[in-house]
Order: C-alpha cells, then sequence, then structure tokens
C-alpha cells in the first residue's frame, strides 16, 4: 500500500512545487507581439542615411536602458540634432519624438495584431508647445522595406494645416 500511494503522490508534488515560486525564482518572460515588434525595430540599430528635399539627413539607433529602449538620433545637415525614443507599452509601441521645433510629441501604435506589419503610430499627447497653431508631428509610419531599406512617413500640423513628409533611409555599410 505505502508503494503505490508513493507512486502516486511523487507526481503530485512535482507538480506543485514546480508551479509555486519562490522568492528570488524567476519566470521566463511570455514574448508579446509588441515585444516582437519592438525587437524587429531593434534589428535597425546602426547608421543610416538618407535624402530629403536635397539635404543629407543621417540617423543613428541604438538600444539603452537595459534594450528596453531604441534610441534614434536623427542628423539632418546642420540642423539642430532630434532624438525618437520607442518602448514597449503593454499591448503598444510608444514613440516620443523630441523634435527640434521644442515639442515633444508622444505617439503610440494600436494594439499590435502583427509585429511584421509596418507599425503606425498617432498622436496621443504634445507637450512644450508654444501656441496650438505651432508645428508638430501627429504621426509616423515605420515601414522595415528590407534589412538594410525603411521608409518612414510623418504627418504633421502646421496652423491648422496638415502636411505629410516621407523619408528612404539606407543600411550605412
Amino acid at each position: 500500500m505505502m508503494r503505490s500511494t508513493t507512486k502516486f503522490l511523487l507526481p503530485v508534488l512535482v507538480v506543485l512545487f514546480t508551479a509555486i515560486e519562490l522568492p528570488g525564482q524567476t519566470r521566463p518572460l511570455e514574448s508579446t507581439r509588441s515585444e516582437a515588434a519592438f525587437k524587429r525595430l531593434a534589428s535597425l540599430v546602426g547608421n543610416w542615411e538618407g535624402v530629403q528635399d536635397g539635404v543629407p539627413i543621417k540617423e543613428t539607433y541604438t538600444l539603452t536602458a537595459n534594450g528596453s529602449a531604441l534610441m534614434v538620433e536623427t542628423k539632418p545637415g546642420n540642423e539642430p540634432v532630434m532624438i525618437t525614443m520607442f518602448t514597449v507599452d503593454g499591448e503598444h509601441l510608444i514613440a516620443t519624438h523630441y523634435c527640434s521645433a521644442r515639442n515633444q510629441p508622444q505617439m503610440e501604435t494600436g494594439t499590435i495584431v502583427d509585429p511584421e506589419k509596418p507599425l503606425t503610430f498617432s498622436l496621443v499627447r504634445v507637450t512644450g508647445m508654444k501656441t496650438p497653431d505651432a508645428w508638430h508631428n501627429t504621426g509616423l509610419t515605420l515601414t522595415q522595406d528590407d534589412k538594410d531599406h525603411i521608409t518612414q512617413r510623418w504627418t504633421y500640423l502646421y496652423k491648422g494645416k496638415p502636411g505629410t513628409t516621407i523619408f528612404h533611409y539606407a543600411r550605412k555599410k
């Protein structure tokens, strides 16, 4: 009788002890679609070049904050540098753009359904605006055309009028 009880209890105890999380024990994190989309964005780490209206533009993608944020430094010709930070927030990605117009549009994606599709960010709020008519970005669609080419479609609003600027970048080799 003791032997059959042991045969039964041993598997039960194994299941119970593996289900209990002990202090200091960490579980592997499950990857979400937003984390997969962020990982795909992180594949852009490196240097990129493009030309917009005859002005050379350089972009540098860098992972920071222990891999939790992707920083993009944009240098358009001799103009001031701008920074865009991408992070994961639940089922969304967030992009905060620190613009040379001295404002900070904060944009987010909808719920990520397919991490392989282009990422479209829409304005949630903007800080640093001097007036409601001041120039500011209202959205960004980032398309990874292939591993060495990306397209950014930025939308903006200025004095109540919307506009769009499209940038094409190639990985610097």
